[in-house]
């Protein structure tokens, strides 16, 4: 949208816009489980434990998935992320174009990546042009054409997210759970290695590799190492990111990265094809983990999807205090920002931002690569603005270079506001006049944004009332 003369009052006098309500009243733990890129079409509405929602932008309109039946106890420390890729599946025919396979997908797959994980297409990815399924039979999935037929018992997956929750209260089975919106199954994830109880406020939030923060040829390898001379790399900025193979030798493969110098990759497992001077490669966030932070604790847990393990961190430099009611953990990826995004130098994808709250302004950022293959480390940050403090009920969504706060409310109306990550100042947004009860757990804030050919082209901040099922937008750009 060009902003004239004409039509720039009206972005200025922002008004917030009623949508559809949910079916159901919102609760201590309802929340909305979106990606960290805010421009999905479908959000997760947790409910409670029993009963969810998926709301579609497009239709503004709810409809109920299947129950998660999730153990444990809905409240205090119920949270929730969505990974980008889905689960994993299987071909049983195939040819260049299309595949079928004996697992019941449904439509959403169409216009989404398709990867192979196996066989001779193993790392390469093409587009889902068309999704057809015979009830009860199988799934053939149409896409543009590899270089040699998908094979019988070739795996693959398709990046249409995996929604990921973890309920409050006593670790259980079942307390952890995965959501597929591809196959409508929920699966039950390990708990061992997570502390005995869930509640306070938590947050999981998880590095997906939809953007590429480096890409380029390499000019030298080894079993360990790719390098390209012609760069200039901050040493270990991406210490935990993965490198993935691009194209030509050892196309498909990725690997964690352990270390970096300015020209040197060295990653945390051999390759099993070796780069050579014909493949390319990109650098991007980590699908395999996610963290979880918060729990009333100073301790942060990592867990690792490909192996489903759980394991406590041990940061380098740790977190000074613990966290409280009203707390935030946001990833930030690339800012819009030129400094921040550079290459060589930038600090896109490396923190994860968190507001410890508990009725203070303390805020916090946790460096992913923080100077070793493992432990990473915390910083405060000290920002322009802090007067406002923040408690329970106070909710949070980052997209771009602002982290949007909605204040936590009580039977006035609720107040919003934007911390810049480049500014590194908290300034007032908007209020919102219809006034909401006294605030409870839950995240219910989020940013939608529409896309066209990959540019956003208008973000909406929603945001669903305390007690209630009334949900608002208000027009950000």
């Amino acid at each position: 949208m060009a902003f004239t003369s004409t039509n720039i009052p009206l972005v200025h006098k922002k008004v917030w816009q009623p949508m559809t309500p949910t079916p159901i009243i919102s609760g201590a733990g309802s929340c909305f489980i979106t990606d960290v890129f805010e421009q999905g079409n479908l959000w997760l509405a947790l409910v409670n434990a029993t009963t969810h929602y998926m709301y579609h932008h497009d239709e503004d309109a709810w409809v109920q998935i299947p129950s998660g039946a999730l153990a444990g106890t809905f409240g205090a420390g119920t949270c929730g992320t969505r990974m980008r890729w889905s689960a994993t599946y299987t071909a049983t025919a195939w040819s260049t174009t299309t595949l079928t396979t004996s697992t019941i997908l449904n439509g959403i797959a169409k216009g989404r990546t398709i990867r192979f994980l196996t066989g001779a297409n193993a790392g390469k990815q093409s587009l889902v042009t068309d999704v057809y399924v015979t009830p009860w039979t199988n799934t053939v999935i149409t896409f543009d054409a590899l270089p040699w037929a998908v094979a019988n018992t070739d795996t693959f997956i398709i990046d249409s997210w995996l929604y990921i929750i973890l309920n409050g209260g006593t670790v259980a089975a079942n307390i952890f759970k995965s959501y597929d919106p591809l196959t409508g199954i929920w699966a039950a994830l390990t708990t061992t290695g997570l502390p005995a109880t869930i509640g306070t406020d938590a947050k999981m939030v998880c590095t997906p590799s939809n953007e590429a923060f480096a890409t380029g040829t390499a000019t030298a390898w080894a079993a360990t190492t790719l390098t390209n001379g012609i760069k200039s790399w901050t040493t270990n900025k991406r210490t935990n990111f993965q490198i993935r193979i691009t194209g030509g030798t050892g196309i498909g493969q990725v690997r964690n990265i352990a270390s970096n110098t300015g020209t040197v990759i060295t990653v945390s497992a051999a390759w099993a094809v070796t780069p050579d001077v014909t493949s390319t490669y990109e650098i991007t966030g980590n699908d395999d983990y996610l963290y979880l932070l918060g729990n009333g604790a100073v301790t942060m847990y990592r867990y690792t999807r490909s192996t489903n393990t759980w394991a406590t961190m041990a940061p380098t430099v740790a977190r000074t205090s613990t966290t409280s009611t009203g707390m935030s953990a946001n990833w930030a990826c690339k800012l819009w920002h030129t400094g921040f995004d550079d290459e060589n130098t930038g600090t896109a994808g490396r923190y994860i931002y968190s507001f410890r709250w508990g009725n203070t302004s303390t805020f916090d950022r946790f460096d992913i690569a923080g100077g070793t293959a493992w432990a990473g480390a915390w910083q405060n940050i000290v920002y322009s603005w802090a007067a406002e403090v923040f408690n329970t009920g106070a909710w949070y969504a980052l997209y771009g270079k602002y982290i949007y706060i909605r204040k936590e409310a009580s039977a006035v109306a609720p107040r919003f506001f934007k911390y810049s990550i480049t500014g590194n100042y908290i300034e007032a947004l908007n209020t919102h006049l219809y006034a909401d009860s006294t605030g409870i757990i839950g995240d219910r804030l989020r940013v939608h944004a529409y896309m066209e050919w990959g540019v956003a082209k208008r973000a909406w901040l929603y945001y669903r009332r305390n007690s209630g099922a009334e949900v608002f937008r208000l027009e950000l750009f």
